[in-house]
Order: C-alpha cells, then structure tokens, then sequence
C-alpha cells in the first residue's frame, strides 16, 4: 500500500483519506498511509454525504483509500482520486513488501479526525506522531501492556479512541482484533467474542460497558486484565453489578478523561470499587501533561473551586486544520508559574480535590457527549435554522439516566406550523449530520421561554423536556394489525418509554429515538416475550413494527411446530 501511494506521487506529509468499514483492510490501508510518511483522515461511512463531502473538501486529500461496496456512497469530486483496496490486490502485489525508507518524523500529522464544530462545520484536529507516541511511554509504568495483550478493535476509526485501541495493541506487539460493525451493536455477541479471543486488554464508553454489564453471565471464562474507560462521564454506580462478580482486582477497571485536542486521553483514575469510586472523579494528569484550573481572568483556582481546565504538555495537538482564528482561540499561550506554556483551552469544569485529583463537573459552553460522541449543540441548531420553516431553535441533552437523547426545541416561521414539519426536519438533518447528531424528540413551540435578562432559559426547557417530550408531533396513521404487532408495540412503549398509541406499525424505532443501546434493550425484551432467539441485527434490518413481526410470527410458527414434533415423539 505504501509502495502505491509512492509511485502514484503523493509526497509525504499528504493527508490521505480512509473511508472504510472494520476490516483488516482498514489496517492495511492505514498503515500503508503512514509507512508512505503520509497522514489519514478517518471517514466514518455512515456519515451523511454531504458531511463526507464538505470534510474531504476541507482537508483538500488528493486521494480517498475505500472498498467497492462503499463506492455508491461517498460523494464524487473530481479532485479526489478513490481507490477501492479490494479491487487493487494483483497491483499491490507488483509492489516489495519491505518497508520504505523512513519518510516522515516525529513532528509530522499522524491523522485528522474532525470533531463536530459549534459554528455549524465539523472542524480537522491535526496530531502527530510524536503525540500519539508519547501517549503510551508516558503510561507504561500504569498499565504494563505487552505482546501477551489482546485488544479489539470495538470504536470507528473516527473516533480518536480507535487511536489508543490500534496502537496499545501494534506498538506492544499484541494481538488486535477487529470487531464487526453488528458485533459492536450486540452485547451477547460481543461478550462472546471477548471469551472466545481470550481479550486482555478492554476500551468501552461507560454507556457500552453498561449493556455488556447486562450479559455478563460467565466471568470465569472471561480472560480481561483491564478494563478503560473513556469517551463520556462515568457513572461508578453503573459499576456495582460488576464489582459484586468480579471484585476489583482482575480486571482492573479505569476510568480516563480524555478530548481528541489533547491526544485521546489525560487523566488516569484506576477504580478500587463502585462504593470507594466518587462521582465526576477523573484521577491525576498523565506524567507529561499538566492540567491547570483556571478562573474567567486565566488565573490558577485554589483547590476545591471550579475553574476551567486547560491542558499543557506533549499531547496538545497541532492545532485546526484550516482554522487559524480557531486555533488560537483554543491552543493559547500564558505565563504560569514555572513559565510559558502552550495550553489547550478545554472548555470542561473541574476543580482539584485536597489529595490533588480532578473533579469533573461538565461544561462551560454548549458542548455534550452523548454515548461516547462528542457534540456541538450549535451545530445541530444552525442545520436545523436553515431550514425555510424554522424561525429559531434550541437543541439540548436529556441526561436522564438509561434514556440519555437529544432534544429539539423548535419555533416555526409561521402559525400554524405544517403537520409534516418534525418529519422534514428529520429527514433534513439525516441527510446532513450523522444518526448520532439527529435529535430523538422534536417539540414545537409558539415561542422559546426567556429569562429575565432575555436570554434562552434552557433550564425551563430542561424542565420541559423531563415531562416526557415525544418523539414527533406525527400521529401514528396506521395502528397495528395482528396479535403480534400489538405485543410488539406494547414493548416498543415500554423500552422507548412513549404511549403506545403514538407508535405505528410503520414507523421505524430509530426514528422514534431508539438507538443501539436502547435496540439492545428491545430485542431482550423481545427475545423474553416471544421465547425466540432473535439477532440484534434483524432491527437494524427490519427497523418497523410490521417488517420484524412478519419475522416474529415466523419463528413463533417454527418453534410450535418443534414442540409439537416433540410431544408427538
């Protein structure tokens, strides 16, 4: 791969995209970036088209690395060479397998990965080899990973904690396994696959560990030293049910804190136990970073008050791709004691506990994480404000526990506003963010309550949003038929938490704010009142209440049969 890209002329230092599903044809394709001295731009390709396009633009790559199942999905620009790795195995044979001449350095891009942007574009955050490197030496002494360890690839390569899945595993000489883009979606089957590759070493946000927590039925038969946690808030008393199973020792659980700017991660908290664990507690610093508390006038906060967090040290990233006024909004320069450093200005609340770890406390502006996904509010707001039926807006997240979920609060430009408005807008916003940006709720209102000072009272729409807002304003038109749909419904209303009079044999449960952990949630309850063994994967194939229970009927109808055959014998 990195022969081809050579020959083809890219020179180092290029930035190369990667638009590929989990596949060791995504390892080949990444490495091969790299060994040419280039850098990869990570695609996600369930990303909207035009997001893809805007990104590939932005980042300007002369050539896309993908597989031809893909081709019909990314967007055609003529400056963009694409080249299908599936379809090019008798033109990398041509090529030596011995490496190239070592063409990049420690200070060249390693990768871009665009995080989502408040002014309404996603923007490049720009990391270097030396960044990710040192990423590992600096934890070396905490972890002691080794060519022993198993690792899985479980996260997009999108997501910047893919970062620390493949070379925790490649750097130590372990072993990597890629995890199917199903399997990541199905607790059991990926509970399995940890017993069966005997995994060591394990990366989850707290909302996956959570539905792995629910099928964990065989822990002596799991192999796991430690378990990383990352991506979002952790919750320690999600852990409780864990702890009384496999006790604190093996595996080691830790909690890290972490922001792509800053290079995947920097805090470590190793967690003793569920009870001793302190909500929002996100340990110390990495050895090579230093996290100062600053107040409004970017002056160090005594211990136990609230500041903002800036991070310094050699994970700060090289900046924004493209975005100098961005850059040094955010990766600033002050004079601290001990001297002049270079800070990354997180954004995110903390203060430092008398025994010097950090207490998290959330967010300064409007940025969230939802299931592991970093997200600018504003970016969802200024997609929606395009719209020509949209006066204003105000997205928010409901962190309601077991039901965390975007919420749309939405104005229309005229009165009354049109019946199908909730529909457009979704369909609106699929077609521009990805699944994980589309708001689960939309509520039209006349206007947007105002505080005194005549800013947005979001607190008022928070209080709104706990008084159950449904998913659309749309009526469900068709109700459902058989015996089987109205169960189905019935358990589509519980686990979606909605009345189930507004839930239509036609309409599609992530339309209606399902998502992956609510869809493992789902099937459970399916499994358990149909007595079938029904695969994760039929939801996300047969999304409807009248597509799964064609499928329901049919193996209710097996299962009868076998059991009569039985009785019979």
């Amino acid at each position: 791969m990195a022969g081809l890209l050579h020959e083809s002329g890219v020179p180092p230092g290029t930035l190369i995209g990667l638009c590929m599903e989990r596949s060791p044809e995504l390892l080949v394709g990444l490495l091969g970036i790299l060994k040419a001295g280039c850098a990869y731009l990570p695609l996600d390709p369930d990303q909207p088209l035009e997001r893809m396009h805007f990104i590939l633009q932005d980042a300007a790559v002369p050539m896309l690395l993908t597989q031809s199942s893909l081709l019909e999905r990314l967007p055609a620009l003529a400056s963009v060479h694409v080249v299908a790795l599936d379809r090019e195995a008798q033109t990398l044979a041509r090529y030596h397998a011995g490496n190239l001449p070592r063409c990049a350095t420690s200070a060249h891009l390693a990768y871009v990965i665009y995080t989502s942007g408040s002014t309404g574009q996603p923007k490049g955050c720009q990391v270097t080899h030396a960044n990710i490197s040192r990423l590992f030496s600096a934890t070396a002494a905490w972890f002691g990973f080794h060519e022993r360890d198993v690792w899985t690839l479980f996260h997009s390569s999108a997501f910047d904690f893919s970062v620390w899945e493949i070379w925790g595993a490649l750097l130590h000489g372990g072993k990597l396994v890629v995890v199917p883009y199903l399997t990541s979606r199905d607790p059991q089957a990926f509970y399995q696959l940890l017993i069966d590759e005997r995994v060591t070493v394990l990366n989850q946000t707290p909302s996956a560990f959570r539905q792995l927590i629910s099928v964990d039925d065989r822990p002596q038969q799991l192999a796991l030293r430690e378990v990383i946690f990352g991506g979002e808030a952790l919750d320690p008393a999600i852990l409780r049910p864990w702890f009384e199973r496999h006790g604190s020792a093996q595996p080691r659980l830790v909690n890290m804190y972490g922001i792509t700017e800053t290079t995947v991660h920097v805090t470590w908290c190793p967690l003793g136990d569920a009870s001793a664990a302190m909500q929002g507690d996100i340990g110390i610093p990495i050895p090579d970073l230093q996290v100062w508390i600053l107040d409004t006038w970017q002056q160090p906060q005594p211990d136990g008050i609230p500041g903002e967090m800036y991070v310094g040290g050699a994970g700060v990233a090289a900046g924004y791709l493209n975005r100098p006024e961005l850059t040094a909004q955010r990766f600033i320069e002050l004079d601290l004691p001990g001297g002049r450093q270079r800070l990354y200005r997180t954004g995110d609340l903390a203060r430092r506990r008398p025994d010097g770890s950090l207490d998290y406390q959330g967010r300064i502006d409007h940025q969230v994480k939802l299931r592991g996904f970093r997200i600018e509010l504003g970016e969802i707001e200024a997609a929606l404000n395009q719209h020509p039926a949209v006066q204003e807006s105000v997205v928010l997240l409901d962190d309601t526990p077991d039901r965390a979920r975007l919420l749309a609060f939405v104005v229309p430009a005229s009165h009354p506003a049109p019946a199908s408005l909730t529909d457009e807008l979704r369909a609106g916003l699929r077609s521009r963010l990805p699944d994980y940006m589309v708001p689960a709720a939309f509520d039209i209102l006349p206007v947007l309550p105002l505080t005194g000072n005549g800013k947005i009272d979001r607190r008022a729409l928070a209080d709104r949003a706990r008084q159950a807002v449904v998913p659309s304003a749309t009526v469900a038109t068709e109700p459902p038929r058989t015996p089987d749909e109205h169960r189905l419904r019935d358990v589509w209303a519980d686990v979606l938490r909605l009345p189930a009079e507004r839930i239509g044999r036609d309409d599609n449960f992530f339309h209606l704010g399902g998502h992956s952990l609510l869809a493992t949630q789902l099937m459970s309850r399916i499994r358990s009142a149909f007595a079938i063994d029904l695969p994760l994967r039929q939801l996300f194939e047969r999304p409807t209440i009248h597509e799964l229970s064609e499928l329901v009927t049919a193996m209710t109808a097996t299962t009868d049969d076998l059991d009569m055959e039985e009785g019979e014998l």
